[in-house]
């Protein structure tokens, strides 16, 4: 802690400091051009997504997850698939690797905290910014391989047939 303040002021710039960065993100990675997003390919060890099925349990939860991209203008809801096209299924697998990296960058500024939070306030920061962005990312990466193996199914088919 380098700035000593009295616990009112640390909540409240806790509480407003996380609503301005996650909400200021969010704003900045939706002006970001489309074709900044190119998301690689799945790791192995995300087993084609059956690590996130077995592990986090993601089916049971995953929808509660809020998609908070329809409340920003020019975000792409993800919270459910609106059309079946080639070029939908890549925009959506683009706006996955957007949202993921919107909330990694979110959790960067995690230690601007610990400027005026006491040591357990720190921790506390820390569960925090995880707890928040955590479940999103997995959902992201999850939905990113669901729906390139639906994309190269797809393909394949329609190279094939």
């Amino acid at each position: 802690m380098l700035i000593k303040l009295p616990a009112v002021w640390i909540v409240a710039l806790n509480c407003g400091g996380w609503f301005v960065i996650q909400w200021g993100m969010a704003w900045v990675f939706t002006r970001m051009p489309e074709d900044w997003f190119r998301p690689g390919a799945a790791r192995k060890w995300e087993q084609g997504g059956a690590l996130y099925e077995r592990v986090f349990g993601i089916r049971k939860w995953k929808d509660m997850i809020p998609d908070a991209a329809r409340w920003l203008s020019g975000g792409f809801a993800k919270a459910s698939l609106n059309a079946r096209e080639r070029d939908y299924f890549a925009r959506f697998i683009r706006e996955t690797w957007r949202g993921e990296l919107c909330h990694w960058a979110a959790m960067c500024w995690t230690p601007l905290f610990f400027v005026w939070n006491p040591p357990w306030g720190d921790v506390v920061i820390v569960v925090y910014a995880v707890a928040a962005n955590m479940p999103c990312i997995l959902v992201q990466r999850y939905n990113r391989i669901r729906l390139a193996r639906v994309l190269s199914a797809r393909e394949g088919h329609q190279s094939t047939g």
